[in-house]
């Protein structure tokens, strides 16, 4: 997960990246952002296989999320800054801004 702030510290850049061996068609990032719409943020396949996208996020704050992959299966961040228990038994990613 790479972060770029914008000159006013108001937003921050986010991008995040899954890698080749998710072995995946589509990925979906999901989470507080885009109140957890499994469609709203596509990441793109990248040469070699990887998946990424970026998205502006307001700075000062923490977000959880996880990766929609092929519409069934649920993946964490391996680069998130922190994990927080959900409500369905498993762990959120958290990125801090």
């Amino acid at each position: 997960m790479n972060k770029t702030y914008a000159k006013s510290k108001k937003t921050c850049r986010v991008t995040f990246e899954l890698p080749a061996e998710v072995k995946a068609d589509k990925v979906f990032v999901v989470g507080d952002f885009n109140d957890w719409n499994a469609s709203a943020h596509p990441l793109k396949q990248r040469k070699g296989g990887r998946f990424s996208t970026s998205i502006s996020l307001a700075a000062g704050s923490q977000y959880q999320f996880r990766y929609l992959v092929d519409g069934e299966r649920w993946e964490n961040d391996w680069a998130a800054d922190a994990y927080l228990p959900n409500s369905f038994g498993t762990e959120n990613s958290v990125v801090a801004v």
